[in-house]
């Protein structure tokens, strides 16, 4: 059902308006989860270098405005707002099987990229000066990665931010997917949420070359096998 303009930015929290809690309010029908699952692990409470990173760069700030693409969760919410800071949230693997299903080959399609972009990156450009990406870009096949990638750089503003996450080894089949809870500003609770078969896998000189458009990237390996990635706008 389409909704009339203004209805529709204040349902889900668009273009400055908010829940009575002074948070944007959640995207009509996807209601807040604190998992991509229902059976979701808890794996570990580990540290994590590039969450430091991207708390670095907005340390002594308030008032920013952050997106975090791994759906809404508590934990996550609580904590970004206690710094001062506006949190969106988008449930973008949610989003992306509610549009494509299981078929990578529909990934391709301009008018379904196009619908999928409207429903999970609808914002205006230079809005966010951070977004929490975490692992969803390895689930995108070409086509539909290189359209987020140039939808996010339009909506993050200039030298802001960008935290993901991608699997170190690029010849696995299938891959766990997790949730990232941040615990500190150093460290995160991690959740395997079960595994999926990744559109593609990444080395660092192919991450180079996808945020070619961006300043600059910075690596760092975890335990997990996880490649956390700073992007820098």
């Amino acid at each position: 059902m389409l909704l009339p303009g203004p209805l529709k930015n204040l349902l889900r929290g668009g273009r400055g308006d908010a829940a009575p809690n002074g948070q944007p309010a959640p995207r009509p029908g996807r209601p807040a989860s604190t998992a991509k699952g229902p059976n979701a692990e808890v794996v570990a409470t580990r540290p994590s270098r590039g969450l430091e990173e991207f708390f670095t760069y907005i340390r002594g700030q308030s008032g920013l405005t952050i997106l975090d693409l791994g759906g809404a969760t508590q934990q996550n919410v609580s904590f970004i707002t206690n710094l001062g800071h506006r949190l969106y949230s988008e449930d973008f693997l949610s989003i992306l099987h509610e549009t494509f299903g299981d078929d990578t080959e529909q990934q391709s399609n301009p008018g379904q990229i196009e619908y999928f972009l409207r429903q999970a990156l609808d914002y205006p450009e230079g809005h966010f000066d951070g977004v929490l990406v975490w692992d969803v870009l390895e689930y995108l096949s070409p086509a539909l990665l290189t359209a987020v990638i140039e939808r996010l750089y339009k909506i993050v503003r200039p030298k802001s931010y960008l935290l993901a996450f991608f699997h170190s080894d690029d010849k696995q089949e299938s891959v766990p997917y997790y949730t990232f809870r941040i615990q500190e500003v150093n460290a995160l609770q991690v959740a395997q949420s079960g595994s999926r078969r990744p559109a593609q896998l990444f080395n660092n000189r192919s991450l180079e070359k996808l945020f070619t458009r961006y300043e600059s990237v910075k690596f760092f390996l975890t335990r997990e096998r996880l490649r956390e990635v700073i992007v820098k706008v």
